[in-house]
């Protein structure tokens, strides 16, 4: 599957923003997605994953109440709703997708073989 992640840009602390990503193929619904982000001169850290058809969703403790996670199946597209933006939040913004991985597995980045170019969310204070 390819994916094509878009929605970044420049906000202020306190606003929100958007992103999406759609996957290409007919079979999205099979993709565990997730979110990844990576902040200059950091790791890559897990933001947020959907499991296959949205049955179950999970949120890094630093985001959960902030982002959310949905997927359109009809678009073949996945969001990450951000609001109450921090500087902290300021990375650029990965997601992934892969049909095999586990739900114990989601947060790692390891188990997805399948990512989006990324797009960067800088937030001013």
């Amino acid at each position: 599957v390819q994916l094509q992640a878009s929605g970044g840009g420049l906000v202020q602390a306190g606003g929100s923003l958007r992103l999406s990503c759609t996957g290409s193929g007919r079979t999205f619904s099979t993709y565990v997605m997730a979110w990844f982000r990576q902040a200059a001169g950091k790791e890559r850290e897990f933001v947020a994953a959907s499991s296959r058809n949205a049955g179950n969703t999970i949120y890094a403790a630093s985001v959960k109440g902030r982002f959310t996670i949905s997927r359109d199946g009809t678009k073949n597209t996945v969001y990450l709703q951000m609001n109450d933006l921090t500087p902290e939040d300021t990375a650029v913004y990965y997601c992934a997708a892969d049909r095999a991985v586990i739900s114990s597995s989601y947060r790692q980045g390891d188990a997805y073989d399948y990512w989006g170019q990324g797009t960067l969310v800088t937030v001013s204070s």
